[in-house]
This record gives structure tokens, sequence and C-alpha cells, in this order.
């Protein structure tokens, strides 16, 4: 028999904040990409992570499915977004019961220009969503998917969508123009930027770290996965980004091809007879590491085959080059630069990737200690310029904007 509805009490924290009770409470968060699924079940009293797994390879005929610290992932039949959704919430009822979740938090990709904050989601936003649909083609359609899923089987609990481009929401007219036509960017055809929700971790994380003094500096923030960017912080405020009106903008990813000469689109369809969307099928899923490679997205198999591999030892170069080229750029752009954060899969764990990105920046004030960058240190320079290597932590930035709100749902 699983447990029934959960209950939520309120009371006051030592800082006077109301905060959730109840130690059958759970949050479930959601964060889906292009082919995976990402899940935390966290406590809704003190957000921590109880269970955290992925959906790898979705829409495939191998899908897989793992929960941290059980031994292997499972294969199950194949299964888009919506029905990895439905499985998972079967494996939550066995493991914990449906009735445990208080509210489920979705990592939303884009908010377009309305969506400034994280929202309660209510019948208004999912048409506002299916609107914005064509923004993020690659995203919000799943996303959208995986709502309706929890609505259909959870109706009466509270969903929450968490926006990915609200940590950008006021970046500079300067940086958020595109130069085209002036009437689509009064349709709203502007940058956006993204990873929003790692960035303000990120944020948070080093005013912990180095005090408020850090989070004020100018600031380059990396966060370099399979999808990678980067953000100029100024203020605590997002003032430049890579990403555009689409996260397929900015540098080379794991199969994305960041910024191209627009020109290609009518040549590649001349010569080719490609059309928009093989265009981009083709910088999405099939350029980047993986097209320059010819071999691989993933960058521990490029270095591990780049002294025998021409293309690979390409692809790399290519990778850090555009990275270390962005970093003066922004550095300009601030004014100079007071700290330098790697975050995400590849920025937390590849050390020879944050060397090759630093390579010739010491006129910036950038300079790694060899040992402590090789060990993963928190703090891994010794120049002028803090360089700081923070594991992101984009659930714990859902799971506070949930609790915030069933906290005020609750007061209310």
């Amino acid at each position: 028999m699983h447990p029934a509805p959960a209950q939520m009490s309120i009371v006051k924290s030592g800082l006077g904040d109301s905060v959730i009770m109840g130690a059958d409470v759970r949050i479930l968060t959601l964060n889906g990409g292009s082919s995976s699924l990402k899940f935390a079940v966290c406590e809704a009293a003190a957000g921590g992570r109880l269970t955290v797994g992925k959906f790898d390879r979705l829409g495939s005929s191998a899908v897989t499915f793992g929960v941290e610290g059980e031994q292997h992932p499972a294969e199950i039949a194949r299964a888009d977004h919506k029905q990895a959704v439905e499985h998972l919430l079967d494996w939550i009822d066995q493991r914990y019961g449906l009735g445990t979740l208080g509210a489920i938090g979705h990592r939303i990709v884009h908010g377009g220009p309305r969506y400034r904050q994280s929202e309660r989601i209510d019948a208004s936003m999912m048409d506002a969503l299916r609107r914005l649909a064509d923004f993020a083609p690659e995203h919000l359609p799943a996303e959208i998917e995986m709502i309706e899923a929890c609505q259909q089987r959870l109706p009466n609990v509270v969903q929450v969508a968490c926006f990915d481009t609200a940590f950008h929401r006021d970046l500079p007219a300067v940086s958020r123009l595109l130069a085209i036509p002036r009437k689509f960017s009064e349709a709203d055809v502007q940058r956006y930027g993204f990873h929003g929700l790692s960035y303000t971790y990120l944020l948070k994380e080093l005013g912990r770290i180095a005090g408020p003094q850090a989070v004020n500096g100018r600031v380059v923030l990396a966060h370099l996965g399979n999808g990678a960017s980067l953000a100029a912080v100024k203020g605590g405020k997002s003032v430049d980004t890579t990403m555009g009106f689409t996260p397929a903008a900015g540098i080379p990813m794991s199969t994305r091809a960041g910024d191209l000469d627009p020109g290609l689109v009518l040549y590649l369809a001349k010569r080719e007879g490609m059309d928009a969307e093989g265009f981009d099928r083709m910088v999405n899923h099939q350029s980047g590491l993986l097209g320059v490679s010819g071999t691989s997205s993933d960058v521990r198999d490029l270095l591990a085959r780049e002294a025998d591999d021409s293309h690979a030892a390409e692809a790399i170069a290519l990778f850090c080059y555009r990275i270390r080229k962005t970093v003066g750029a922004f550095a300009a752009a601030l004014g100079g630069i007071d700290t330098l954060v790697f975050s995400g899969g590849i920025g937390e764990n590849a050390p020879v990737i944050r060397e090759r990105v630093c390579e010739d920046l010491g006129f910036l004030g950038i300079a790694l200690d060899e040992n402590r960058n090789a060990n993963g240190a928190g703090l891994i320079s010794t120049g002028a310029v803090a360089v700081r290597v923070i594991p992101t932590n984009e659930e714990a930035v859902v799971v506070e904007a949930v609790r915030h709100i069933l906290n005020n749902r609750t007061e209310s």
C-alpha cells in the first residue's frame, strides 16, 4: 500500500523564511534535453536530493534508464520524453508512492519575452508555451509533452516552470539585438541566452565561496557540457552570452555547430539540395565535435585519440580556441575580468581542456596552477584573475524555486 497524499505544513525558519515541512513531502524535478531526461526526487522540507537519475537516447531503440547509486542502467523499450515521464512516474510510485509528491519542477529552455522568472504552470502558460514552440523546436515540444503527462497522471499536483532564459532577462539592448530588419526584433526575434539555471547556481555558489564582492565583479561563466555556452556577468547580471535566439548559437558543442556564416544556408540549398529541416538537423545533431572529428561527440574519446587522429585533434583545438577567444571578447565587454568559472561535465572534469582554454590568456591576468588544475581543486589559478571550478546543480535552483512558490501558495 502506498503512502497517503503528503500533507504540507509551514513553519518559520531561523531566518524568518517560510519552509515546507513534512518528512514525506517530495519534489520531482525534470530536466529534458533533446534526447535525454534528467530527474531528481528531493525532500521538500530541506531540498536535499533523495534520488537522481537519467534517461538517455530517447527516441532510439536503445533507451536507457539509470539511477545514481544503482549498479547498471536498464534498457527500456523505445520511448519519447512523454513515455519516459510515464515510466518514471510508475517507478516513483513503486519506490515512494505518488502520493508523496508535493510538486513538480520543470526546467523549461525558452520563456520568450514574457516569462522572466519561475512561475506556477497554468492553462494560460501552457497556451503561451505552445505558441513559443518554434522558438526552441529541439526542446519545447518535448517539455510541453512532459508537463501534459504529469497533469494527466497527477492533476492536483502543483507544477512549476523554471526558465533557462530568465537569467538573461536584463541583457542590454546592444547584446540582445540581432542585426536583422527591425520588424523581426519587434516580433521578439532577439538574443535570449540559455543555461540560466546553471548560471544562477554558479553565481550563488561563487558568493558563498568568495563573497559578494566576487559576484558583483567582472565574471565570465563557462558552462561546458554537451551543450556549451559562456556568459559575461557584471554586478551580478548577465551582460552578454554566447547562445542566441536558440541554444544552437555560440561556441561549437558536442553535436551543435555554434555560430556559422548564414551564407551557408543558400550555398547548401543550391549545392546539396538541403532544405531548412535538413540544415537544422545538420547544425544541431551532426556538427560540433562530432562533425569536425567524424568519429565522436565526446571530449573524452577525442582526447584519447588526438595523438593519432588529426581530425580528433582539430576538433579539440577548435573547441578550446573558440572558448578562449570568447573569454577574451567578454573581458573586453566587461572592461576586464576578475573571475573565470568552469562548470558543466567538461568544465568540471577535463583539466586539459581548462589548461588549453587558458593558454595565452596571461595578458588578462589568467594563469593556472598546474597541480591544482590537474587535481580539480576549487581554485586553480595563480594570477590576478581567480579561475575556479564549481560543479553546477540546476536541480537545486529548480527545487528552491518550487519551494518558494509552494510556500507563497500555502501562506495565501
